[in-house]
C-alpha cells in the first residue's frame, strides 16, 4: 500500500509538473489587444497629425480619431499557453493563430514592408476621396502597375503603360477601364489604347475567363493622381490601411471652413478606395474598445465589419454607426452636429 501510495504521489507530481510547464511553453498564438488611439485633428509631438500646403486650413474642435490594435506573439516572440489562456478569458482580448498576420511564406520584414506601403496608398486614397467629396477637381492617370505570367496582356502590355482608352472610349481613372472589361462577356476582344514611352500603343486583346466568371486580361491597374494640394500626415510607427476613412474625414475637417464634427468626437476605422467605398477591417472589437476608452461618443464602421461589433466588451457603451462610403459618414456627421435624432443613423444589426 505504501509503494501504490508513493508511485500515485510521484505521478501526480509528474502530472501537476506537465501541466504547469505547458502552460509556459512557447504556443504559435497571437493576443490582440486594445491599441493607439489618435485624434487625426490633434497633434502628435508638437506638430499637427494632417498638414496641407497649398490651401487655407482650418483647426476645429471635436475629434476623428483613428483606432488600432495591439499584436503581441508571432516570430521570434516567445508566446506561452498561461498568456493565451488569459487572453481568451479577457472581454477586451482575441487570440488568432499566428498565421493570421504572418504567413509562413512571407518573412517579417516583407511584411511590414507591405504594411508601410498600405498605409502610404491609404494616404493618397483618403486625400482623393476627400478632395472629391469637397468637389475640388484633381487629376488622374491610371497605369498598368502589373502583368500577371499567363495572362492574355503578357506580352502587348507592359508595367507603365498609361491607359488612355478602352474600346475607344476614354478612361481617366482605373475604375473606369476595369467597369468597361467588366461588360463584356469571356473570350471577347477589347482594344486597350496606352501610351508607352511618350508614343501611343493600341493593342487587341482577348479576355479569359477568372474564377469568378468575370472577363480578365490579366493586368493590375493603378493610379497616378495630381493633387492641387500637398497633404502630410504623420503617425508614427503604424502601419496597414484601416485609418483610410478617418484620414478623408480629418482631411476635409483641416479643409472645410466650418468643423465637420460640431465638436463632437468620433472615432472609427475602415479602408477607402480613392472613390470612397469604405471597406471592412478586422480587430473592430478591440478598436471599440480603445475609443471608448477615449471617450469617444461614435464609432463609425464598414458595413462588411458590423458582425464584429457585437463581439466588442464597448458594445452599448458608444453609439455604432454604419458607413458604406464617405459620403454616408459625411451624412452622419450633418445628423450628430445639427443633434439629429440618434435613431437616424445607419446601424449595424445583428445576424
Amino acid at each position: 500500500m505504501f509503494r501504490r501510495a508513493i508511485t500515485l504521489l510521484v505521478a501526480a507530481v509528474l502530472l501537476v509538473g506537465f501541466a504547469v510547464g505547458g502552460l509556459y511553453l512557447p504556443v504559435p498564438y497571437l493576443v490582440a489587444s486594445p491599441g493607439l488611439a489618435l485624434n487625426t485633428l490633434g497633434e502628435v509631438d508638437g506638430e499637427q497629425v494632417i498638414q496641407v500646403e497649398g490651401a487655407e486650413t482650418h483647426t476645429h474642435d471635436g475629434g476623428l480619431s483613428m483606432v488600432t490594435v495591439q499584436y503581441t506573439g508571432g516570430p521570434g516572440v516567445r508566446m506561452d499557453l498561461f498568456t493565451v489562456l488569459s487572453a481568451w478569458l479577457s472581454p477586451s482580448q482575441a487570440v488568432l493563430p499566428q498565421e493570421a498576420l504572418f504567413p509562413p511564406d512571407r518573412s517579417v520584414e516583407e511584411i511590414s514592408e507591405s504594411q508601410t506601403l498600405e498605409m502610404d496608398d491609404s494616404q493618397t486614397n483618403a486625400t482623393a476621396a476627400a478632395l472629391t467629396e469637397l468637389g475640388i477637381d484633381f487629376s488622374t492617370e491610371p497605369y498598368v502597375a502589373d502583368v500577371a505570367d499567363g495572362m492574355p496582356a503578357e506580352g502587348r502590355l507592359e508595367s507603365g503603360d498609361v491607359i488612355t482608352a478602352v474600346d475607344g472610349e476614354p478612361v481617366e481613372r482605373a475604375g473606369e477601364a476595369v467597369d468597361i472589361v467588366s461588360e463584356r462577356d469571356p473570350g471577347d476582344t477589347v482594344e486597350i489604347s496606352v501610351e508607352r514611352d511618350g508614343e501611343p500603343v493600341d493593342t487587341e486583346i482577348a479576355t479569359t475567363e477568372g474564377d469568378d466568371g468575370t472577363p480578365l486580361v490579366g493586368i493590375m491597374i493603378a493610379e497616378d493622381m495630381e493633387f492641387p494640394v500637398d497633404v502630410e500626415i504623420s503617425v508614427g510607427d503604424v502601419g496597414g490601411p484601416s485609418a483610410g476613412l478617418m484620414f478623408a474625414l480629418g482631411i476635409m475637417d483641416r479643409l472645410s471652413e466650418e468643423g465637420i464634427t460640431g465638436g463632437h468626437h468620433i472615432a472609427g476605422t475602415g479602408t477607402i478606395t480613392a472613390d470612397g467605398t469604405v471597406g471592412g477591417v478586422s480587430g473592430i472589437a478591440q478598436k471599440m474598445v480603445s475609443a471608448d476608452r477615449l471617450g469617444a461618443e461614435y464609432f463609425f464602421v464598414a458595413g462588411e465589419s458590423c458582425a464584429q461589433t457585437f463581439e466588442s466588451a464597448a458594445a452599448g457603451d458608444i453609439e455604432v454607426v454604419r458607413v458604406d462610403d464617405l459620403g454616408d459618414a459625411v451624412a452622419a456627421l450633418e445628423n450628430i452636429r445639427e443633434g439629429g435624432d440618434p435613431a437616424d443613423l445607419p446601424r449595424c444589426e445583428p445576424g
